[in-house]
């Protein structure tokens, strides 16, 4: 088995990989939604090597958010398919 991600992303100068595993924290029906329903994703912010959930814009077009150190901005959107990922990493 590879350590290789399934994935590479690059947004806005971010690079996104995934998936590293899966989210079971939400309401329990709905992974990936928090116990007040809204939905997020989780990301690993390499720069200062922090977790932080990122929700999904009010359009629900992407999860927008920043690393809660260096205030570093990720975006990652929304597209047909998707995927059952929550964990990401942002380098």
């Amino acid at each position: 088995m590879s350590n290789e991600p399934d994935y590479t992303v690059e947004i806005g100068g971010q690079i996104i990989q995934g998936p590293v595993g899966s989210d079971d924290l939400g309401n329990g029906d709905n992974p990936g939604t928090s116990f007040y329903g809204r939905a997020y994703i989780s990301v690993l912010f390499e720069c200062c090597n922090v977790y932080q959930r990122i929700y999904r814009n009010t359009s629900a077009t992407a999860y927008e958010g920043f690393c809660p150190k260096c205030l570093r901005k990720v975006r990652v959107r929304i597209g047909p398919g998707g995927t059952d990922a929550r964990f990401f990493t942002a380098k």
